[in-house]
């Protein structure tokens, strides 16, 4: 079955280490027949939620009037949402969280997701690197019906093209999975 992959690549510099694991995955979406769509966050200009309950009021329409709205109506269309992005202080980039904290305006009206992640971090593994899989798993649990599927973390890549092949390869066959 032919699904609707959205990527929302939320590296603040395009070909950034993520953002490059974000085409990889790419790349493996469409090779397994599935229509994807990436965004790059950083060419969008998106306010922080003000937490005002405007949206709740109003169908889910926020008082802001910024790119989010073209970003929910993306969510709406997709099966497979992708979130990549570097780690920082193990946890997601700041242009991801205020693109999650303003999904808030529709989150309830996106039903049976499956949410992945692509990341890339200067670190290597431990303990703490979970912290960005858990915002992740965090963020998927308040979509309903909606699950996470899983992530790719580039280890070792913190200075700028520094991704391994070994990553690139890890994002790519993830993309692949998505059926």
């Amino acid at each position: 079955m032919n699904k609707r992959v959205l990527i929302i690549s939320a590296s603040p510099r395009r070909s950034g280490n993520s953002d490059l694991m974000a085409e990889q995955f790419k790349k493996g979406a469409v090779e397994a027949g599935n229509t994807v769509e990436k965004i790059f966050l950083a060419n969008k200009k998106i306010g922080y939620c003000l937490a005002c309950d405007y949206c709740k009021k109003n169908n889910g329409i926020c008082v802001q009037k910024d790119d989010m709205t073209d970003l929910l109506n993306s969510m709406m269309l997709a099966d497979v949402i992708v979130l990549a992005s570097p780690v920082y202080f193990y946890n997601v980039s700041a242009q991801l969280k205020t693109f999650m904290d303003r999904t808030y305006a529709r989150f309830d009206t996106f039903k049976k997701r499956e949410f992945y992640g692509v990341f890339s971090c200067a670190d290597g593994p431990g303990e703490y690197i979970n912290h960005v899989t858990d915002a992740l798993k965090g963020f998927a649990v308040c979509f309903p019906d909606s699950e996470y599927k899983g992530s790719v973390i580039g280890y070792n890549s913190g200075a700028h093209g520094s991704v391994s092949e070994e990553h690139l390869k890890e994002a790519f066959e993830l993309g692949k999975t998505i059926q």
